[in-house]
């Protein structure tokens, strides 16, 4: 059903550590059967029913269906070996789910329901997780803000504040402890940008680690699916059940780290506010307390780097809206515009993969001299949640642009990178810092983010809309 017309699923009432417990913890639990998967679905789908009109995360809100699939969970006979069994999650709009729409944000379309899984959502399925709902994405899942045509969707810690896009109704999701892990994807920084300003734990997986097939052609390559979550272990279990691996806590590495920490632009005059360097300034603290070596280095990113960068995202842009069949004169004036620009870059063929090819490479050579790598998020705090929509096309890449420097060039360099919560805050909402790697290094990001969050624990939830912990709690 819409989100609109959402109903409470029940008067029941749930022992506290039930809605706001971490997935694995949920998981466990009902695999050992001392939870049912439809105590622990049926509760979460009340707390969204109660927190919904204020953070607008769902487009589509699946109650009975819902139900129904943590049923079978119950009745699996294989429910003692399901790695998230009965753990309620949330699905992002521009990834199939069976039986639903997909819109990918837009309504210059009508498409038809699912008759199959995304892989992603497969894997999700199989391994015990129940879609809840399908969570709102800005048209085409292109800006830093989630909003459209009557909605807006906004951030659990400050509802004036926006979620970040296009993962932004997940995020917002999993900060307000309507689900523990939620899917999204990250083609500039989809996922890593509403973990920032949701003070949520992602990482975008490197090129090939999981199943991508987002829109026509995953924006040439760039985007990655993977998972938001509160914690570190649940982000691990997430992230292995997408990559079809087996949920193990990943191992330390033989030698303490070399990292290098870099808070330069990528843009040229945007600056990192006091907030931003205090969290990296909180990190480096930490991780020379814990005997890593931390180096002051800067990648180079070159220009044509960050011009390939751009023309995937316009190109991305016009094959998503073809692949789709959108009305382009009823597409909202930014994605016209968006689309227009992407369909003269791709007839002047300016989408070269010998661009992103060089621009690994030479990131390659930069990781043989250090093993990981620090850097901002954002620049300051998430932009104000209002209707983007009805900008136009400078004012939304403007803004997008001098917030969120710091996060594509990983998409086109095809490497992992990790986004934790770190530092004091902003006001009232969270800070947070990336950890980049090269390829094949999600399990060293995973470990690392682990010990991190053992000396410098964060705020699980947003203080509101917090479930299962008094406002005053830091570590949520």
């Amino acid at each position: 059903m819409d989100a609109s017309a959402g109903s409470a699923p029940g008067s029941e009432v749930w022992a506290e550590p039930l809605v706001g417990a971490p997935a694995t913890e949920l998981a466990a639990r009902v695999r050992s059967g001392e939870l049912s998967a439809v105590e622990v679905v049926r509760a979460h789908l009340a707390h969204l029913t109660d927190v919904e009109a204020r953070i607008g995360a769902f487009r589509v809100i699946r109650t009975e269906a819902a139900l129904a699939e943590a049923a079978a969970v119950d009745a699996s006979p294989h429910r003692a070996e399901l790695p998230l069994a009965g753990v309620p999650i949330a699905v992002k709009d521009n990834v199939a789910v069976t039986g639903e729409v997909t819109t990918d944000g837009s309504l210059a379309h009508d498409p038809g329901r699912a008759s199959a899984d995304h892989p992603v959502v497969a894997r999700l399925r199989a391994a015990g997780a129940v879609v809840v709902g399908i969570t709102r994405v800005p048209e085409l899942c292109l800006y830093s803000a989630t909003d459209g045509p009557g909605t807006v969707t906004r951030n659990p810690w400050d509802t004036a504040r926006s979620s970040a896009g296009s993962s932004g109704g997940s995020a917002a999701a999993v900060a307000a402890g309507v689900v523990p892990l939620a899917q999204g994807n990250d083609g500039m920084g989809s996922l890593r940008l509403p973990a920032a300003a949701c003070g949520l734990v992602t990482l975008k997986p490197g090129s090939g680690v999981v199943p991508a097939e987002i829109g026509a052609d995953s924006w040439s390559g760039m985007a990655e699916n993977g998972v938001l979550a509160t914690t570190v272990a649940d982000l691990a279990a997430g992230f292995a059940v997408l990559a079809g691996t087996p949920v193990a806590a990943p191992d330390a590495p033989p030698a303490p780290l070399r990292i290098a920490v870099s808070t330069r632009s990528p843009v040229p005059g945007i600056r990192l506010d006091a907030a931003g360097r205090a969290a990296i300034e909180e990190i480096v603290a930490a991780l020379e307390a814990a005997g890593h070596t931390v180096v002051r280095k800067d990648p180079v990113i070159t220009p044509a780097a960050a011009l390939g960068t751009v023309t995937r995202w316009l190109a991305g842009a016009d094959a998503d809206a073809e692949a789709l069949g959108l009305e382009r004169e009823a597409m909202e004036a930014r994605s016209r515009t968006h689309a227009r620009l992407g369909r003269w870059v791709r007839r002047a063929g300016l989408v070269r993969p010998r661009t992103a090819a060089a621009f690994r490479e030479r990131m390659a050579g930069f990781f043989t001299e250090v093993d990981l790598l620090l850097t901002p998020v954002v620049s300051g705090p998430p932009l104000p949640a209002r209707p983007w929509h009805e900008r136009g096309f400078l004012a939304n890449i403007t803004a997008n642009a001098r917030w969120a420097p710091w996060t594509s060039a990983w998409n086109m360099a095809g490497l992992p990178a990790l986004v934790l919560p770190a530092g004091p805050g902003r006001d009232g909402l969270p800070s947070s810092v990336q950890f980049v790697g090269p390829a094949g290094s999600e399990l060293r990001l995973l470990w690392l983010a682990g010990e991190l969050e053992r000396r410098l624990p964060w705020r699980r939830h947003a203080p509101v809309f917090d479930p299962g912990r008094p406002a005053g709690s830091r570590t949520g």
